[in-house]
């Protein structure tokens, strides 16, 4: 049995094209219709450089928690993201919550982090917005 490679794959890992997977959310071609969509997209902008889609990251933060964001939250590009996993995502009307891990190694450094967090959304207007997250420690 042979698999499809796929050209140019998403960093959320998806296993789809980054053209027909995150990339039209960050482009703001397209607006994430689920929590699981809008928690792939913000870790793509944060694997592909979180200074460079600082735009992407603070409009979809909530207005209620972004001014709590440090600016070197949306600018460290430090870390080098390796692997997304979502534990589960559930929405009920206009809220939503997901639990994920991200894998990510710090430069000069060998050993692979997870960052574990359930993330609570909100959606405003049809944009789903990162309300607040609680880290889970490892």
């Amino acid at each position: 049995m042979s698999q499809t490679v796929v050209k140019n794959p998403c960093r959320c890992g998806s296993e789809k094209p980054f053209s027909q997977c995150c990339e039209p959310f960050l482009q703001r071609k397209e607006k994430p219709r689920s929590v699981r969509q809008m928690v792939r997209a913000r870790y793509c902008a944060y694997a592909l450089g979180a200074g460079d889609n600082r735009e992407f990251l603070a409009r979809t933060w909530h207005p209620a928690t972004l001014q709590k964001v440090r600016p070197a939250d949306l600018t460290n590009d430090n870390l080098q993201w390796q692997k997304l996993d979502i534990i589960r995502a559930e929405q009920k009307g206009d809220m939503g919550r997901v639990e994920f891990k991200a894998s990510y190694k710090v430069p000069g450094d060998d050993k692979v982090h997870v960052h574990h967090e359930l993330s609570l959304f909100q959606r405003s207007h049809g944009v789903w917005l990162y309300l607040e997250g609680q880290v889970r420690e490892e």
